[in-house]
């Protein structure tokens, strides 16, 4: 609980479901950055000494894939100028 910055006073106080949540927030928070700074080349090589990392960069990039930032469609009309 350390990294959810709360004291033990207020974990006591917070309702078990808004635990849950925190956690599972942390969790994914956790994922999504677990691999910053890497490519998937980098991580081919470290998974030749830990096949267990594959499996954590593809929970990564389906995590990424999911919540990552999306391209706003771009509409036809928006492409030749607007005009209606």
């Amino acid at each position: 609980m350390e990294k959810l910055n709360m004291s033990w006073s207020e974990i006591k106080q917070t309702p078990r479901h808004e635990l849950q949540m925190l956690l599972t927030g942390l969790s994914n928070y956790n994922i999504l950055h677990s691999f910053d700074g890497y490519d998937s080349d980098d991580v081919s090589q470290l998974a030749k000494d830990k096949p267990k990392v594959r499996q954590d960069y593809n929970k990564y990039r389906a995590m990424q894939d999911r919540f990552g930032k999306k391209k706003k469609p771009v509409a036809f009309s928006d492409l030749v100028g607007g005009t209606k």
